[in-house]
């Protein structure tokens, strides 16, 4: 009996935020009123439930309330071997699942020590369809920002360029969404005959349509005024909270992975680190993150532009080329602990690895999802702002649920 009062260390910070909480629960005032948004609420991008503290129409507190989409990724990884755990990496943020599988492959092959010796061709590519999926990500956070704002036609637009991506991607991998097309040690298979001349169509497409999207909400006063000096965010409290991806770049600080650790072939390539600098409001803030995503698209499409040339080029298709020459069979690691990181449309997506002997099942995978990290900074946010306010600071950080959960 004696033992299942014993609280463990790791439960202590646990019991320590339950009675917090219920102790601020009990201390509400007459004048005040908690309010239950989500989990089922259109403006909380999945079944995220925030619990408001409010005064009238102020928020004076938010507590979020996680694990309605409690993904077992974790648990997953211990129970089967390197190349199985993929199709799973692609399940929590399951709008970036290209750059997911990136990040979790990288981690193996530098383990087992063959990155520096993948083909450039299968870098270029990977690069290449990860930034595809990073703008498919953008699109969809552009698109339901503007509907959460109230600005319908975002969407629709959003919604109808990123379908054109993800039939690339469909024909590529085979899937719309989870694609198990990044393997350890190379490809599924090389990219279709005739995808580069595709995708350089698209791209001729997409350019002008992303004019008429920049236009449609940056310079509109009504996106404006709800955006702009709403929801700020300084770079010491974004730092603080461990924010990552657009986010922190919003607040004025110049940090992307692929410049920073330059890894795959990003060193190789030429583009911009786009940063929030204050322009219709205050430097971090809503508007700041939306116009952040907006010029990384931009980024994206000059990056692609150079992948097609190059695959085009010195680097394209012959019949002796296999994707799949450096696939193991099996991966056998030394026991060690590892951690490997990669720049995520949110931020930065880290595994940390605890190889075991004799074995290619891990003993631990522990995964860093960014949008779990960015969604802790919001009860600072939110403090002394309106309801609609908060709607607007929420959509701002742009959360996929299955990353936060795992």
């Amino acid at each position: 009996m004696a033992e299942n009062t014993i609280e463990t260390s790791a439960e202590k910070p646990y019991q320590e935020a339950l009675r917090a909480y219920e102790a601020r629960l009990a201390a509400i005032g007459s004048e005040e009123m908690v309010i239950n948004m989500g989990p089922q609420h259109p403006s909380t991008h999945g079944v995220l439930r925030l619990q408001l503290i409010t005064d009238g129409e102020i928020v004076k507190e938010v507590i979020p309330h996680l694990g309605y989409l409690h993904r077992c990724f974790e648990k997953h990884a211990e129970s089967m071997n390197y190349g199985k755990t993929i199709p799973f990496t692609d399940r929590m943020d399951y709008l970036a699942s290209m750059n997911n599988s990136h990040a979790f492959v990288m981690g193996v092959e530098r383990m087992l020590g063959i990155d520096g010796q993948i083909p450039k061709r299968i870098e270029y590519i990977r690069v290449l369809v990860c930034e595809l999926n990073r703008i498919a990500s953008h699109l969809i956070a552009i698109g339901t920002y503007g509907i959460d704002i109230g600005a319908f036609t975002p969407f629709m637009w959003c919604f109808r360029d990123r379908e054109h991506i993800m039939n690339m991607l469909e024909w590529a991998s085979g899937s719309r969404m989870l694609y198990n097309y990044i393997w350890v040690g190379g490809l599924f298979y090389d990219l279709p005959v005739g995808f580069e001349e595709r995708c350089a169509e698209f791209i001729t497409y997409f350019k002008p349509k992303l004019i008429e999207l920049d236009e449609l909400l940056t310079t509109n006063q009504i996106f404006i005024s709800r955006t702009a000096n709403i929801g700020i965010l300084p770079s010491d409290v974004a730092i603080n909270y461990g924010c990552s991806g657009p986010m922190l770049r919003a607040s004025g600080i110049k940090w992307d992975l692929r410049r920073v650790d330059g890894y795959s072939v990003y060193p190789e390539i030429e583009f911009e680190i786009p940063v929030g600098k204050g322009e219709a409001g205050t430097t971090g803030d809503c508007w700041d993150r939306y116009k952040v995503r907006v010029d990384e698209i931009r980024e994206s499409v000059k990056i692609i532009e150079q992948c097609l040339e190059r695959l085009s080029g010195p680097l394209k298709r012959t019949p002796e080329f296999d994707p799949r020459a450096l696939v193991p069979k099996k991966v056998n690691l030394k026991p060690q602990d590892y951690y490997v990181r990669a720049e995520n449309p949110k931020g930065e997506l880290g595994f940390y690895f605890v190889t075991q002997e004799k074995t290619d099942i891990p003993k631990r995978v522990k995964a860093r999802g960014p949008s779990f990290n960015n969604l802790s900074v919001l009860p600072e946010l939110a403090k002394g702002v309106l309801i609609a306010d908060l709607i607007a600071i929420l959509g701002s950080i742009d959360i996929v649920l299955g990353e936060v959960d795992r």
